[in-house]
């Protein structure tokens, strides 16, 4: 199973679980357990069908560049983090 940890900001929504491991293949996969399990959180994560410009997704440290359907291995580590951005 994927381990998925949830960040500060959505902690509240997870009665202040740091950490939950899920069955997915996928982003998309990973975001419908999360809301099974967290009802409203998707809406925290998702905007329009794609993740929040104000987030960006790390699986086992790298960035996902391909949003929801991003893969996700059986032993991940996924991180939604804070989009960093600026410069030119």
């Amino acid at each position: 199973m994927a381990k998925i940890f949830i960040p500060t900001m959505l902690q509240s929504l997870t009665a202040g679980a740091k950490q939950v491991d899920v069955e997915a293949r996928n982003v998309r996969q990973v975001i419908e357990q999360l809301e099974v399990l967290y009802p409203g959180i998707k809406d925290r994560l998702v905007e329009d069908g794609q993740i929040r410009p104000n987030l960006a997704i790390a699986i086992d440290g790298d960035i996902a560049i391909m949003g929801m359907l991003e893969k996700v291995g059986e032993n991940s580590e996924v991180h939604f983090v804070p989009a960093i951005g600026g410069g030119r």
